[in-house]
């Protein structure tokens, strides 16, 4: 009874530890539609999250040009405790705060302290600006603009790369399908041949042979399922989230092939590649244009007010000392006003601008040969993913004849071993023939897929491949 016991507990230990695995495995996997990962991936993936946190931002500094429009008011309020002394002249105030010289002119200097205060507000405002805001202004909307179709591009290049790998995911769990019926196979006609060999109706170098035809096909099934694994993990990367136990739904790409008639949704299905290179050269325009106009005159219209006041009496008498009373320099002894219009010209500040302007309109010329070139190489995609779509065609049309070929090559070849009208290598070689026509008939099949993702991506359109999809 206790020995019965001993053997219980440990199975049931075991079963209970399955169960919790199964549980934890069913719990976690997750099946995805080719739809659901690319929304996913377009909600989930932090790359695109920067791009769009980007294209904000540049959007607010098109707001912030145009704060320029408007005037610049500054108002201050002060109280000192200093020197009250002064002299008669002018000087040259240097870069930064300059401190104030007024103060008493006296035969002698007085060092006592005073307090003293001011209170001023000036407004400035830029009326004539001959086109510099304006041309600032477009150059943040340009600069908002390449934004935007830099995102565009880095949105459709991902949902690319999510259907890519989706498509990559599907032949690799195909693969270990096929490998898997490739070594129950094996592993059915090892028994028969063992059960000859026992039987002393085979050699015993059948089952030698059998056996190691076994253990390559199942080193060729652990290839397939890490191949497998590998490239989940590279689909949910770019779906946002890391799991190891994702899968994918074939969507019936095994049961059909994709059309050479594309039908497109996409009103204008310029590349979004050749977007974004376009809109760097019109970014560089926009800014030529700016750095052109900053080395203009502007006219102000300027208006101010201030008031003043200090420890130091201000009647006509000026040797009068000043007040030790803290209270009395806090007051405001009088106020001015100002109203005018200034035109200011940095003329020699022409010579950097003319100097900056130059260096942009060689930037101008770059973009633009980048643009050609990018222009040659889509044009060259687009031909080549023609080529490789019509190929790939040809190649899935084909690969069901070569499967049944190896079919029937491999039966013949079975029954003739049993018959013993031919040896065991040669039933081998229609046995990996046969695994080798499986395979290829999937991949295939894929790859036609795959060359018509590859003619969106050259044509800049994803409708091409999606409505086929549906």
């Amino acid at each position: 009874m206790k020995k019965g016991i001993s053997y219980i507990r440990p199975l049931s230990q075991f079963f209970g530890l399955v169960l919790m695995v199964s549980q934890g495995f069913s719990g976690q996997a997750q099946t995805l539609s080719l739809s659901q990962a690319i929304e996913q991936g377009v909600q989930n993936y932090p790359f695109l999250k920067a791009k769009q946190a980007e294209a904000k931002s540049i959007e607010r500094r098109v707001q912030l040009a145009k704060t320029e429009y408007l005037p610049s008011i500054v108002v201050q309020d002060q109280y000192t405790f200093s020197t009250n002394n002064s002299i008669h002249g002018s000087f040259f105030p240097n870069e930064g705060t300059t401190i104030s010289t007024s103060g008493g002119i006296r035969p002698e200097p007085v060092y006592q302290p005073t307090t003293g205060s001011f209170v001023s507000a000036v407004i400035d405002w830029r009326i004539v600006n001959f086109g510099r805001v304006k041309a600032n202004v477009e150059a943040a909307q340009a600069d908002w603009k390449r934004a935007q179709a830099d995102y565009e591009n880095e949105l459709f290049q991902h949902q690319i790369r999510v259907i890519d790998a989706y498509l990559l995911l599907l032949i690799q769990q195909k693969l270990v399908e096929v490998q898997r019926t490739n070594l129950d196979r094996a592993l059915t006609f090892k028994r028969v041949i063992d059960a000859g060999v026992q039987s002393g109706m085979r050699a015993a170098v059948d089952s030698s042979l059998a056996t190691a035809e076994t253990v390559r096909a199942r080193l060729s099934l652990l290839e397939s399922q890490q191949r497998a694994q590998v490239q989940r993990l590279r689909l949910s990367e770019l779906v946002g989230e890391v799991q190891k136990n994702l899968q994918v739904d074939s969507l019936g790409f095994y049961r059909t092939l994709p059309q050479t008639t594309f039908l497109s949704d996409s009103l204008s299905p310029k590349n979004p590649v050749l977007k974004l290179f376009q809109t760097q050269l019109s970014l560089s325009v926009a800014r030529s244009n700016a750095i052109k106009h900053s080395g203009l005159p502007f006219i102000s219209l300027v208006g101010a007010g201030w008031a003043r006041g200090s420890g130091v009496s201000n009647a006509a008498d000026v040797s009068d000392v000043a007040d030790f009373s803290f209270s009395r320099g806090l007051g405001y002894q009088v106020s001015n006003y100002l109203v005018g219009v200034a035109a200011r010209w940095s003329i020699t500040n022409m010579l950097r601008v003319r100097q900056e302007y130059k260096s942009e309109q060689l930037q101008i010329d770059r973009f633009r040969y980048l643009y050609n070139e990018q222009s040659l190489r889509i044009n060259r995609q687009n031909q080549e993913a023609d080529t490789q779509l019509t190929m790939g065609l040809e190649l899935a049309k084909q690969a069901p004849i070569q499967l049944k070929a190896a079919q029937q090559a491999y039966n013949q070849a079975k029954a003739r071993y049993q018959s013993g009208l031919t040896d065991l290598p040669t039933l081998f070689q229609s046995f990996v023939t046969l695994n080798r026509a499986e395979i290829d008939g999937y991949v295939a099949t894929s790859n036609a897929w795959r060359f018509l993702l590859l003619k969106a991506a050259a044509e800049g359109d994803l409708s091409l491949f999606m409505n086929q999809v549906k």
